[in-house]
């Protein structure tokens, strides 16, 4: 009797994928190639995306296509963005704090502050996503849409997620295997009228290489603009985190209406670019992490500069000790970084930067619609940096985290010379401070209150 692939899956999911390959001669009714990569691919979403990791049925065929996915994390923010636009006409804005929709629990998109699009609510929204790959986004626009396109160049991948999504229940979307480039726009759509165009441009020239410039990207989307904007008034693009912002809002042109750069557990995931053919202004910015948004509106990521840079600044930290709580150090997390807001915890939120090129904030509270974006600690005491002190705090605190910012040592050398082991409530930064009655460098001891992990 032929063994179901979902039981196979079961079974093996603990097995060496090398033993299995060579075993394969045991398992005649099993496509052992596409089970193992299946087991191997499925170790990544079991954390990545765990609502697929809990369907054994579903396949894989690409490693890289399992590697290069979005989390349900992401995806379902991008989902919450395209809702917002077709349900409100405008894209969502906000300057304070809102979850994601991750943390809202079984229902997609429900909760306070956020388009409501659940418990049976219909939603008119069309979403084409021209670059399907594995098809977690295309899921999460389907729990919201009334209809989406998937489009993906290889066959195998879109036979595969077609099977995938009948195992997951998900029935409003088309699937197409086209390629996409300047001149077969429509015929890609294929008669589709979406509201949104999502693309996620693989980054990889044909050789293999990889390349950085948007137009060196599969699709070209510079090239193929004119024509998404034909098709639709909003094109959602997917770029590297490691994109420049500026340099690619400048490519993109006048149309960037919204940045969002989203961090999830501690690294920035994805740069979202929201392109709207009857926009043509500055972009508004938005940083996504810890379960929050927060806008920086058109203009104003450097908001503040001039306090940043410490001019006027008021003293702040001294040497010596401190009580408990006295004086918050902040730490900027992923996506407050990557958007370059280095003023905005001081022109927003009151808070002095340490330095110029210190990316670290000081102040009496850090409050708490700050919090979110970043890691926020209590300073214990502040002290000189130099031989004495390091080897003097290296036996007061044996085990502790350790940062170097704008010194001329490294994290790891620091450590190396406190030798201390990693772990426990303390941090040690070693940091050039400018404000203070003396600029130089010191050895800022703290304990961590809050923040990203």
């Amino acid at each position: 009797m032929q063994m179901p692939f979902a039981d196979f899956i079961l079974q093996h999911e603990a097995d060496d994928p090398v033993r299995l390959l060579l075993s394969r001669d045991k398992y005649p009714d099993i496509d052992i190639d596409l089970a193992v990569t299946t087991l191997e691919v499925r170790r990544k979403l079991r954390t990545k995306v765990p609502e697929w990791y809990a369907v054994p049925s579903l396949v894989y065929p690409f490693r890289l296509s399992g590697e290069q996915c979005s989390s349900s994390e992401t995806a379902r923010y991008k989902a919450w963005l395209a809702s917002g636009l077709r349900l409100e006409g405008v894209p969502p804005q906000t300057v304070a704090t809102r979850p994601l929709p991750s943390k809202m629990g079984p229902s997609l998109l429900c909760g306070r502050g956020w388009p409501q699009v659940c418990g049976g609510t219909p939603s008119s929204l069309n979403v084409a996503d021209l670059t399907g790959g594995m098809g977690v986004d295309a899921w999460a626009f389907a729990q919201v849409s009334k209809e989406v396109l998937y489009n993906e160049m290889q066959l195998e991948l879109v036979r595969a997620t077609e099977l995938n999504f009948r195992e997951l229940g998900v029935e409003n979307v088309r699937f197409r295997n086209c390629r996409v480039e300047p001149g077969k726009v429509k015929e890609v759509l294929d008669g589709f009228r979406p509201d949104v165009i999502f693309l996620d441009p693989v980054r990889r020239a044909e050789d293999g290489r990889k390349v950085f410039l948007i137009e060196e990207c599969q699709p070209d989307v510079l090239g193929l603009l004119p024509e998404l904007f034909e098709a639709a008034r909003y094109v959602l693009l997917k770029l590297s985190p490691m994109a420049d912002i500026t340099m690619a809002c400048k490519r993109l042109g006048a149309h960037v209406k919204e940045v969002h750069v989203v961090a999830a557990g501690g690294e920035c995931k994805e740069l979202l670019f929201l392109l709207d053919r009857e926009w043509e202004g500055a972009p508004a910015t938005f940083i996504v992490e810890g379960g929050a948004v927060m806008e920086i509106p058109g203009q104003a990521r450097n908001e503040g500069e001039g306090q940043a840079r410490n001019e006027g600044s008021p003293l702040v930290i001294s040497t010596g000790a401190k009580r408990s709580g006295e004086i918050s150090l902040f730490e900027p997390g992923k996506a407050l970084l990557k958007a370059g807001a280095f003023g905005l915890p001081c022109g927003r939120f009151g808070l002095t930067k340490l330095g110029q090129h210190t990316h670290l904030y000081a102040g009496e509270a850090v409050p708490e619609e700050l919090r979110p974006f970043g890691k926020v600690f209590e300073i214990q005491e502040v002290l000189p940096l130099n031989n004495r002190t390091i080897k003097e705090a290296g036996k007061r605190w044996p085990q502790a985290e350790v940062t170097a910012r704008n010194v001329p040592m490294t994290s790891d050398l620091l450590r190396k010379k406190l030798g201390c082991a990693s772990g426990g409530d303390i941090h040690l930064f070693g940091v050039r401070v400018e404000a203070a009655a003396e600029a130089g460098n010191y050895l800022i001891v703290t304990k961590k209150r809050y923040g990203t992990d």
